[in-house]
């Protein structure tokens, strides 16, 4: 069995991996994990390793990424654990459309009612399920999610008395997002990102390719954007990227100041970004 890799480029290995059967899907990505309060009225209530979080709201509450669909009775689970309505859940967002944070949507959103929101770089292959995917095209598939509203970037996400930022950082896919939230505590107020890590595919030409012509051009977009962004905390889409279970020694404890580490942030994209240079210069013969 495949295990998770705290490297980011190991990362990219495992979703090579992942693509060639599904009989190889990680057993981090299944097994359970404690919810836990993040940050204000934002909480993380996915997997050990494939992150989901949800934002509550005094009109009902968001969910962004659910992991595997065998996973949704678990995210139910622990949203209840928390002391929260799973049919609360209003709006669905997702950093990427890619089976291990897609995969529950359908069953969630014909559960709950609530409302897809995906940027337009991902709607098609988040309603064909899979299908259109750049790289995958079919493999890795999952059931086919209806689309409420196409965002864009910077586009606004309301509920409530809160405001969510949707962040266009393509590359990884053409609509990887990551979301900017202002939460609040009893203490103080944190402006958290959770962010799309662009992690670089195998399979990937960053030349280009006639199904994602731009791929090269969108990752050095993201690089850029990624490292002008002002935030207190950090979290992604996968625990590993932002060393979850390290930073979380203190069990149930409330802690939030743990996910500050803008040193391991900065140094996740730019060791992404060597990367994707040296795999650049490789593939144009320098």
């Amino acid at each position: 069995m495949l295990k998770i890799f705290s490297g980011l480029s190991a990362l990219a290995i495992l979703y090579f991996a992942v693509s060639s059967t599904s009989a190889q899907v990680n057993s981090e990505w299944t097994r359970a994990y404690e919810p836990f309060r993040v940050a204000g009225n934002l909480y993380y209530v996915g997997t050990y390793d494939l992150a989901c979080y949800l934002i509550t709201t005094p009109e009902g509450n968001i969910l962004i990424n659910t992991g595997l669909e065998e996973s949704v009775p678990m995210i139910r689970t622990n949203i209840e654990t928390l002391g929260f309505k799973y049919s609360d859940i209003k709006i669905l967002l997702t950093t990427q459309a890619h089976f291990d944070h897609v995969a529950g949507m359908a069953e969630i959103k014909k559960d709950t009612g609530a409302k897809m929101m995906v940027h337009e770089g991902d709607a098609q292959v988040l309603a064909d399920g899979g299908k259109s995917d750049f790289l995958f095209g079919g493999r890795n598939g999952f059931a086919p999610v209806s689309v409420d509203r196409v965002l864009h970037d910077h586009d606004t996400i309301s509920l409530g008395n809160t405001k969510v930022i949707a962040l266009h950082h393509p590359g990884h896919t053409k609509g990887s997002t990551s979301f900017m939230i202002n939460v609040r505590d009893e203490k103080r107020s944190w402006r958290v990102l959770i962010v799309n890590i662009p992690s670089i595919l195998p399979q990937a030409r960053l030349a280009g390719m006639p199904s994602y012509p731009n791929i090269g051009k969108d990752y050095a977009y993201t690089f850029k954007a990624l490292r002008k962004l002002e935030f207190d905390l950090w979290v992604a889409s996968h625990a590993s990227q932002f060393r979850m279970h390290e930073k979380r020694k203190n069990g149930d404890a409330y802690h939030p100041e743990v996910f500050r580490d803008k040193s391991g942030y900065y140094a996740s994209i730019d060791s992404i970004k060597k990367e994707y240079d040296k795999r650049l210069n490789e593939e144009e013969g320098n």
